[in-house]
């Protein structure tokens, strides 16, 4: 079976390639994925998926059936990007998909759209190979990532693939892993410290207060290097209905034994606790929430928390899928994601934690270049993820294949 793989990674190597290059080359801010959209369809209309649809919220979902109604795998990746207008200076066109040294240039190259390649065309490489399914593959291009808690995953989760009568039974993430098998990552939880009252001198007062409390906290934490861990903006001040409002927005990074409405509670405490010796004022703390448009018009409000999350390295999951890279030949590395910045995430807070579907990672990209100027993504590993990620899946839902070899083809 390995050998068919191998052997048919060589011929579509240049499209998928190419492919990649196209994806980049369209810019795809959040909520803004209309064109990368219609070029993941146009693909995967090409290729021959069994089925492709664009869902409400723009998602497009590629289906590959197989010969039983379970299981399925969820193969996904985002299509949107952070801006490059946020990422500092550019020296290369974010937008010109160029490669240069064996390395495919540009804007969400890494996050995540050579992943999204690799997806695509493991689809492709099972159908070119003639491998068997007896479960069903989902490959869905999700939006609205980069905005954070997964809204296009919830869509697809929730109300998409039920439609189908598809229910996931495992998810892959195309995220960058550098070919690396990731299995979690740490939680962001972004919120609202309100401090309210009467006076205004009080309220200004309380408001620096607390803000100095966290912004030592966050000297400290960097002293000590290590990924970001909590920002603090300053306080923006508003008067209305004879109170006095300051706002001080937080971004605090939370680990895997820890729950999101712990973390507001404890940081209400130190809030309120710093804000005692300034005067009558009242303190809340709220995760921020916001409503989101997405391209094809829909609406819906999120709260900006995304999960931490852990799966089990030897569960089922993990366990055949470092098996299947063994057996093709392909580098074995658990890890997980570091996320050294503020509001890195992936879509596996959500798949793991509100559905319950084991979930890993294994894309080509760099975590380290991700949002940031002259991002990049290897070119071969782009290629070898096509092969690891078909392996992986035909070993999940694939029906067995002994003592085939590529002149069986």
């Amino acid at each position: 079976m390995y050998d068919i793989l191998r052997r048919n990674t060589a011929g579509v190597k240049g499209q998928v390639v190419d492919f990649a290059q196209q994806l980049v080359r369209k810019p795809s801010l959040s909520l803004q994925e209309r064109d990368i959209a219609d070029l993941v369809r146009q693909q995967m209309e090409t290729i021959g998926y069994d089925k492709i649809i664009q869902d409400k919220s723009g998602n497009i979902v590629g289906i590959m059936l197989g010969r039983e109604s379970e299981p399925t795998v969820l193969l996904n990746c985002h299509m949107d990007t952070a801006s490059p207008a946020d990422q500092g200076q550019w020296l290369k066109d974010p937008y010109s998909g160029q490669i240069e040294n064996g390395r495919l240039h540009g804007c969400g190259s890494s996050d995540c759209k050579g992943g999204l390649a690799a997806q695509v065309f493991a689809g492709a490489l099972l159908k070119r190979s003639l491998l068997p399914l007896n479960g069903n593959l989902v490959v869905a291009a999700t939006v609205g990532e980069e905005q954070g808690p997964s809204a296009g995953v919830r869509e697809l989760i929730e109300r998409t693939l039920p439609e189908l009568e598809l229910v996931p039974t495992y998810a892959i993430l195309g995220e960058p892993t550098e070919l690396g098998l990731y299995y979690g990552h740490d939680g962001w939880i972004e919120l609202d410290i309100k401090v309210n009252g009467p006076n205004i001198i009080d309220v200004d007062d309380a408001a620096g207060t607390i803000f100095e409390e966290f912004n030592s906290r966050i000297k400290t934490i960097n002293s000590r290097g290590g990924p970001e861990e909590l920002v603090a903006k300053s306080p923006l001040y508003e008067s209305c209905d004879g109170l006095r409002r300051a706002t001080i927005k937080i971004n605090y990074r939370f680990n895997d034994s820890q729950e999101p409405d712990v973390v507001v509670n404890e940081i209400k405490h130190q809030a309120t606790l710093a804000a005692q010796t300034t005067g009558n004022v009242a303190v809340d703390v709220a995760v921020c929430k916001e409503t989101q448009k997405m391209y094809t018009g829909t609406t819906t409000l999120i709260r900006k928390v995304t999960n931490a999350w852990s799966t089990d390295p030897f569960c089922p999951l993990m366990e055949i899928s470092r098996h299947a890279l063994e057996a093709a030949n392909c580098q074995v590395r658990p890890g997980k994601w570091n996320l050294g910045r503020v509001g890195m995430a992936t879509a596996g807070g959500v798949l793991t934690k509100n559905y319950q579907i084991p979930t890993i990672g294994y894309g080509p990209g760099n975590e380290e270049v991700i949002h940031c100027s002259d991002e990049y993504v290897e070119v071969a590993k782009i290629v070898e993820a096509v092969y690891g990620t078909a392996a992986i899946v035909h070993s999940l839902i694939g029906v067995p294949v002994f003592g085939w070899t590529s002149d069986d083809i």
